[in-house]
């Protein structure tokens, strides 16, 4: 029977750094994942002369190299910057509104907030004053949860104490009124899946700190670039990964981690785990439910699935410009009601009351596809439920149908769009639950409702040598989850330390 110090249960990006990670420690590390290719999410495909960008639409977190961020920080401790190139993005979003609204925001705190003010003078000292609040906030925030300060108390840090449970509508409502305002400001929400009304204001706080402060950057190459890099590293380090290769069961013994059971059925010896699987399919698939603590078994029980989401990519016969598009990401609202745009997430047809977001990479890169061509994404969040009883027949039309629909929504906003396409793959909830594995093809693991957060649900288990890694135990986007695999990594490594010295300790003593 094969054994190792440690197995990592699926190459997306949680997994490759946590992999990454202990091979760089030396440990002697196994990463299993079915797919063929690394990545999860962070991967591509290649249709006629095109080769799409699956997931990856604004890169955060990375900052630039006088000023870097965390994830620029976690890039260079891996050793893969110097493999990877990247493009600072100079627009933060255009917003649209169909015959009301149609503004394009800069990353810049102060050109943003002058943009915003020119365009709504109404408005002028609420803006600021939102802005300036966000930013106090997440400050605050850094200071309890990054920097981990032990001197934590209220009286040091009365912003996050007072708001750290309240939502981004309830906050936002104090400072700003007019609708308008309100969907120019917080189109963001579609990338956490909770409309503001439900989002933690930490949260948005979180993303604008990110993109304003480190802004918003393009990988060139795409995704599958850096998941490539990462699994070089993994080898190049002694790591073994094991493609077309998943794991069945994770084998508990006694409330401790013993090893794997793979999809071919080989057992194969680890005291450690790092599950980069959603989970859902980590405690309830691939272990004995006697073996599931009761307080995890609650957790999952209290939380619901996220969205997953229906995609069009497009490869279009000309350059951007030639279709409108002038700016890298756009979002197309249904309206001023995100609310309702949320209900609208569990209906499976697509109309212009639904919010969606369009990217075009070639903005940002010019070599992204061949010269005179250029790639459009195109995205609109949807639960999976609304896809499971499309009979097997009626799936092929029932896809093509809602394409149609949703490009019906794009040319309103870009009238010569369709005519342009040369390529056009489609993906609904059910292709994301084939490929990434995720119930019901949730993108974002479960809803991120506060009650879910860190605060209430710690990130990993109970059960000895289990550790997680992934969007399904903290947040989600490609910053939170490469850093949630090395955290992952560090906390097996500070374990496996720890258990070292206590027998080299019980060792001298029986010497002595």
């Amino acid at each position: 029977m094969a054994e190792y110090d440690a197995i990592v249960i699926g190459a997306g990006n949680g997994g490759l750094t946590a992999a990454a990670t202990l091979a760089q420690r030396g440990v002697n590390v196994l990463l299993l994942e079915r797919h063929n290719i690394p990545g999860g999410c962070a991967t591509s495909f290649c249709r006629g002369r095109f080769e799409f960008e699956v997931s990856l639409h604004q890169l955060s977190g990375l900052g630039s190299v006088e000023k870097p961020g965390p994830l620029r920080a976690t890039l260079d401790r891996l050793g893969i910057m110097d493999k990877l190139e990247f493009v600072q993005i100079q627009d933060l979003y255009r917003v649209i509104v169909p015959g009301q609204l149609d503004i394009t925001l800069k990353p810049d705190l102060g050109g943003m907030i002058h943009e915003l003010q020119k365009r709504f003078p109404h408005e002028k000292d609420g803006i600021f004053a939102y802005f300036d609040f966000l930013y106090k906030l997440f400050t605050q925030v850094i200071g309890v949860f990054y920097f981990k300060d032990p001197e934590t108390s209220r009286e040091k840090y009365p912003l996050y104490y007072q708001y750290a449970l309240k939502t981004a509508g309830e906050v936002m409502n104090r400072f700003i009124h007019d609708p308008l305002l309100q969907a120019a400001v917080s189109p963001y929400w579609t990338y956490m899946g909770l409309p503001p009304k439900y989002m933690s204001i930490v949260d948005m706080a979180a993303m604008f700190f990110a993109y304003l402060e480190f802004k918003p950057y393009h990988l060139k190459g795409g995704s599958q670039t850096l998941s490539n890099a990462l699994a070089d590293t993994i080898i190049n380090n002694g790591g073994t990964l094991r493609f077309n290769c998943g794991a069945e069961k994770i084998i508990v013994k006694q409330g401790a981690v013993q090893g794997v059971i793979t999809d071919k059925g080989e057992e194969i010896a680890a005291k450690y785990v790092i599950s980069n699987a959603s989970k859902i399919s980590t405690y309830t698939e691939m272990m004995d439910m006697d073996q599931v603590p009761g307080e995890v078994r609650a957790q999952i029980k209290q939380c619901t699935l996220s969205q997953s989401a229906f995609t069009l990519y497009m490869g279009l016969d000309c350059e951007p410009e030639a279709v409108g598009l002038t700016q890298s990401t756009n979002f197309i609202l249904g309206g001023t009601d995100p609310e309702n745009s949320y209900r609208r997430m569990r209906v499976r047809d697509i109309n212009d009351e639904d919010s969606m977001v369009l990217s075009c990479y070639n903005l940002i890169d010019p070599d992204f596809s061949p010269r005179g061509t250029c790639q459009v994404a195109m995205v609109t969040l949807k639960y999976g439920d609304t896809w499971l009883n499309v009979p097997p027949a009626e799936y092929a039309g029932e896809k093509y149908r809602m394409a149609d629909a949703m490009l019906k929504v794009a040319e309103k906003v870009f009238p010569d769009l369709r005519r342009h396409i040369e390529e056009i793959e489609i993906a609904t909830p059910l292709t994301h639950l084939r490929y990434l594995g995720h119930p019901r093809g949730a993108i974002y693991g479960f809803d991120h409702h506060i009650q879910n957060s860190e605060l209430f649900i710690p990130p990993q288990s109970s059960v000895k040598g289990l550790y997680s890694a992934g969007g399904w135990i903290g947040y989600n986007g490609y910053q939170p989850t490469l850093d949630s695999g090395v955290m992952a990594a560090k906390a097996l490594l500070t374990d496996m330390k720890g258990k070292q010295e206590d027998f080299h300790a019980k060792t001298n003593r029986q010497t002595v």
